[in-house]
Formats: C-alpha cells, sequence, structure tokens
C-alpha cells in the first residue's frame, strides 16, 4: 500500500507539474504527502560561492528562500483543497548535500515524487539519482510537461529477469493493483536471451496472477542499444499511462552513474515512470 508520499517541490509556478500529479496519488491511494522545498542559495553545485558583496548574497539567500516558501503554500493551499494530510520540509543545503537529504528523507516513505529535468539549471537530475540509488525505495518521475493526474488505465512493465527489475515490479503492485491493463514488456536481446536470467515473462506474469494482477505478455525484438527508443516508441504507440521499470547505474566517487537506457529513458520520456533500483 502507497500511504506515505515524499514530494519534491518546484519553485517555479509554472512547473507545478509533479504538484498536482502527487496531489492525484495520494487521493488516489489516501496517502499522506511531505513535501520538500529547497532554497539552494547559489545553484553552483560541488563548488564555492563566488566572491560576492555580504549584501548580494544576503539578498539571493532571501530570494531563494521566499521562492521556497512560496512553493509551500501552494502546495498546502492544494492539498487542503483536496483534505489531504499533508506536511513540509525546508532544505537549505546546497548541492549535493540537498539531494543526500532529500533521499534520507524518502527512506521513511512509500514513494517519492520528483518532476523530469527539464533544463541544466535545475537540480532535479541530482534529487533523482540520489533517491533512485540511496534511498532504499520507489521513485515516480513525472515528466516535464505533463498536465494529466494520475491514471492507470494501461500500465506497461519493463521486464528483462534481472533483480533491478524484480525489484520494481514488485514495489509496483499497489499501483498495478489498482490498473485496469497491465503489460510486461520485454526486449528481447542478447540480455534476455541467456538463460540465467529467465527473462521470458511467463514468471513474472504467473506471479502478479497469484497476486491478483493479471498481465498481458509483449515481445518487442531489438538489439540491446536500441533498448530505450524500442520502449520509448512502444508506450507513445499504445498510450501508455505509466512505465514501471528498473533504474540502473551505480555509484563512482560519490557521484551516481545512470545506465545507457535508463538516461536515455529519464531524458525523452512523455508519461510518468516508476522507477527501483
Amino acid at each position: 500500500m502507497i500511504k506515505d508520499i515524499t514530494l519534491k517541490l518546484e519553485t517555479e509556478k509554472s512547473r507545478d507539474r509533479s504538484l498536482s500529479y502527487a496531489i492525484s496519488v495520494a487521493e488516489t491511494c489516501d496517502a499522506h504527502v511531505t513535501a520538500i522545498a529547497f532554497c539552494d542559495p547559489i545553484s553552483f553545485p560541488q563548488y564555492p560561492i563566488p566572491k560576492m558583496p555580504a549584501s548580494v548574497v544576503s539578498n539571493i539567500i532571501m530570494e531563494k528562500e521566499q521562492e521556497a516558501r512560496a512553493a509551500i503554500t501552494r502546495f498546502e493551499d492544494a492539498a487542503r483543497g483536496r483534505n489531504l494530510s499533508f506536511d513540509h520540509e525546508l532544505v537549505t543545503h546546497r548541492l549535493p548535500r540537498s539531494a543526500e537529504a532529500f533521499a534520507v528523507r524518502a527512506r521513511r516513505s512509500d514513494i517519492s515524487i520528483v518532476q523530469q529535468t527539464e533544463d541544466s539549471g535545475d537540480d532535479n537530475q541530482a534529487i533523482i539519482e540520489s533517491v533512485l540509488f540511496d534511498s532504499g525505495r520507489p521513485v515516480m518521475i513525472v515528466p516535464y510537461i505533463q498536465r494529466e493526474k494520475l491514471k492507470l488505465d494501461h500500465v506497461v512493465c519493463c521486464w528483462d529477469g534481472s533483480s533491478t527489475a524484480a525489484r520494481a515490479v514488485n514495489d509496483a503492485r499497489p499501483l498495478l493493483k489498482r490498473a485496469s491493463h497491465v503489460e510486461i514488456l520485454i526486449v528481447a536481446n542478447e540480455k534476455t536471451a541467456d538463460s540465467r536470467h529467465q527473462a521470458s515473462g511467463e514468471g513474472i506474469v504467473n506471479h502478479l496472477a497469484r497476486h491478483g494482477i493479471e498481465a498481458t505478455l509483449k515481445i518487442l525484438h531489438a538489439p540491446d542499444v536500441d533498448a530505450a527508443n524500442a520502449i520509448l516508441s512502444y508506450i507513445a504507440e499504445q498510450g501508455t499511462d505509466v512505465v514501471v521499470m528498473g533504474g540502473y547505474g551505480h555509484s563512482r566517487l560519490r557521484e551516481f552513474v545512470l545506465g545507457g537506457v535508463t538516461r536515455t529513458i529519464l531524458g525523452s520520456m512523455t508519461v510518468p515512470v516508476f522507477m527501483s533500483h
């Protein structure tokens, strides 16, 4: 069950896609939402703040905090309007500590919701990577073009037989139980052909059936290098509402390195993506 959601707020009102989406998820699941607002004073992650007059730095900090508190107000107004249980936190750390703080908070929730990176100036990519690899919890990434609320008419679960894919499907079960149509999508290539992965798909379909989730199996054929594009094309053609998939990558010198498929999906996604690692 999803009863506790951690939401990363956007400071610009015009970018409140994830806020609206998170409210709809909370309504559907009758869940509590903790909204996290960030007021990083200077957006130069991991570098010292440039030398500026103290008055200039003070004004920047004040402006950033005002933007963060305005985002909190918008969230609280929306949550009250839906009679939701909610609270909020204000994070003043700079990157990467702010991303680490979000991941730590997400460990105490069932799912976190973060908006897709829109440009190199926002901190969403760092937040997504941190919560994906360091929280132990799933994350729902919402496209910055998202306009619809949570829909579960057609949910596609990407399956390659890996432990990461298994974790994602298992974590997504509360949503899959509510879905009208669940599809297990396999992009057949050298990896899935390896018998050690047992990636035929029949096993996971049967497993979900034992949990009361009826799923159908779809197999696409594409080389490993084209797996991400095959997935993106398929979900666009099928009118998919949510994609469930494992988030691949690793940590290197305290920095997270995304796998190729994961990076491509996050960069070109057009529907919400539920990810676990």
